[in-house]
């Protein structure tokens, strides 16, 4: 089987978040599948079947090292451009459709997460030191923080024990962009599937995408945003917001491949 290993949503080797890509010939054991996550530990590896019909999408599923997850963007990304950009998915979340932008980019349609508003759990202000936490919100797999700044972002080291606490897949703290071009900027922790830190998160902007577009007055049926998701290892996000579904563009850029023997 060819395996590889992508950089995605960003143009860099060495940036944006990295994910495996293995593909199959033909539909593989789960636990199978999650023994190979946990030995390229990423903190996605993605599993794609290619050996079916060409007009049908091909099944793909996602694992962390330690769990399957039902929707993964960056390693989306990843598989769509091993494969050439122009891709369906047949996935735990519905039919997803890649489509080649040109100039490297790729747009993902994925179904939009509504994050409603909730009072902070109080593991997540423990989780979030020196986050002022000016709203809450949860969505389908993610809890959402609002911090005070950018800088508060940026700066925030989490108690990683505490976020486990929280009832969720992972953590989201956010807050407006702080230099020209970002609408917001976001990082994302999710200690409770074996992730400390999350480098670039797709599924994290199916959350903000809607999210924001409340926040500043947009219309949910058309807006544009640009996110920067600021992580040691960063990456910039595109989104294209249409109704229930939201389109992710990024880029990626291919680091290794080779065979997996086992």
């Amino acid at each position: 089987m060819r395996a590889f290993v992508v950089d995605s949503f960003t143009d860099s080797a060495f940036t944006g978040n990295p994910a495996g890509v293995v593909l199959l010939d033909a539909p593989a054991d789960a636990k199978w599948m999650q023994s190979v996550a946990a030995e390229l530990r990423h903190s996605e590896t993605a599993f794609v079947v290619t050996g079916g019909p060409e007009d049908e999408p091909k099944p793909l599923r996602w694992f962390t090292p330690s769990t399957e997850v039902p929707l993964c963007g960056h390693a989306t990304l990843a598989t769509a451009h091993v494969l050439g950009g122009d891709q369906r998915f047949d996935t735990r979340s519905g039919v997803l459709t890649c489509t080649a932008q040109g100039d490297g980019w790729i747009e993902m349609d994925f179904p939009v997460d509504r994050a409603e508003p909730v009072e902070p759990p109080a593991a997540l202000a423990a989780g979030l030191p020196g986050i002022t936490i000016e709203e809450a919100a949860e969505g389908e797999t993610k809890v959402l923080a609002l911090a005070a700044s950018a800088a508060e972002v940026r700066a925030v080291r989490p108690d990683f024990a505490m976020l486990a606490d929280v009832p969720s897949r992972g953590v989201i703290v956010t807050a407006p962009g702080d230099r020209p071009g970002i609408d917001f900027v976001s990082r994302v922790f999710a200690p409770q599937v074996g992730i400390l830190e999350d480098p670039v998160t797709g599924s994290a902007h199916c959350t903000l995408a809607n999210w924001w577009a409340a926040k500043l007055g947009e219309d949910e049926h058309d807006a544009t945003f640009v996110g920067e998701q600021a992580s040691q290892r960063g990456g910039i996000v595109q989104m294209a917001l249409r109704g229930n579904r939201v389109g992710l563009r990024g880029r990626a850029v291919t680091v290794l491949s080779g065979d997996l023997l086992v």
